[in-house]
């Protein structure tokens, strides 16, 4: 996310398909993405606020996509709020089961669900607040039968900052946000949960190696990663993100960033090695969906066939090379 503002075996086999099949995720949510085994390319909902979530199943449905990462920014459910929070007292089971229908029946999977609440903020009481809102929010994802949400750490900045480090690098923030993460793990465990951690250049987990020290403390099967490459491009190199997180990555956000620029851009528009990317996602992370994200109705169609045409350059050079 990050607003600042926001076995190739098989590959081969399926090179032809208008959406390239990567592998099947394991998660509850996932299964039966693809007949075959495989899960497709999924694409984040945030850019389509002017949609009815009706209105966006037809639309990517017709477009081939049948994976939605879930970002409740649509017309008919308005919730999404960026590092904070939304009031959910209108969201009823009968609005979530039927937000999920929409897409269901039009053939797309619901994979996870963007929350991106504040998790580091200084404040308790506010953490307490966000952390209350994250389990509403595995309530409403629960009643669509989604079990997978994704977050950032959060940003924070003290009202009088002192000297020394950023606010997100201090010991006693690290030691409070393993504390938070212990109890948002206890969380997820009540309501079969996986959460996964967006790494960020700009924030607490502001590299592959700090993410996987900090999962590694954290220490629990309900605290995962969602890999976004662009996000951490400034600090790491390819390699080294999946190096450093391969074994806890459990979906990957397939969008680009231009070095030394804060916003990111869509798939193919930024310095990102869209073919070193998918060769290495392929290769380290089979089971990851690769989701298209800050894209909306005007560009999401091209980012597609960007990452699709890396995928098939991969797979062309898989089957030269066996």
């Amino acid at each position: 996310m990050f607003d600042a503002r926001i076995t190739r075996r098989e590959l081969i086999k399926t090179a032809g398909a208008a959406v390239p099949v990567i592998s099947a995720s394991l998660t509850s949510s996932s299964r039966g993405a693809n007949p075959a085994g495989g899960a497709t390319i999924g694409i984040s909902t945030l850019e389509f606020r002017k949609y009815t979530n009706a209105q966006l199943a037809g639309e990517l449905a017709a477009a081939g996509i049948h994976m939605i990462q879930l970002y409740l920014n649509q017309t008919d459910s308005r919730y999404w709020q960026y590092n904070g929070r939304s009031d959910l007292s209108d969201l009823t089971t009968s609005r979530c089961e039927a937000i999920a229908r929409a897409y269901r029946s039009a053939g797309i999977t619901l994979h996870s669900m963007g929350v991106y609440t504040n998790l580091i903020h200084g404040d308790p009481a506010e953490r307490r607040a966000n952390l209350a809102y994250f389990e509403d929010m595995m309530k409403a994802g629960g009643a669509m039968g989604i079990r997978m949400f994704v977050t950032e750490a959060g940003h924070y900045e003290p009202e009088k900052p002192t000297a020394g480090f950023a606010y997100h690098f201090r010991q006693q923030v690290w030691e409070q946000m393993r504390a938070t993460m212990k109890e948002l793990a206890e969380m997820a465990e009540r309501h079969d949960a996986t959460v996964l951690l967006e790494p960020s250049f700009a924030g607490f987990l502001a590299s592959a190696k700090r993410t996987r020290v900090f999962l590694q403390e954290v220490n629990s099967p309900r605290i995962r990663a969602l890999l976004d490459p662009a996000n951490i491009l400034e600090v790491d190199d390819l390699e080294e993100m999946f190096d450093q997180l391969t074994p806890w990555i459990d979906c990957i956000h397939a969008k680009d960033r231009k070095l030394h620029v804060e916003q990111g851009v869509p798939a193919g528009q930024g310095d990102l090695d869209y073919r070193k990317f998918v060769s290495l996602a392929l290769r380290r992370t089979p089971r990851a969906p690769l989701i298209l994200e800050y894209v909306g109705p005007d560009n999401y169609k091209q980012a597609l066939q960007h990452l699709q045409k890396a995928l098939r350059d991969e797979a062309a050079s898989s089957s030269r090379s066996s």
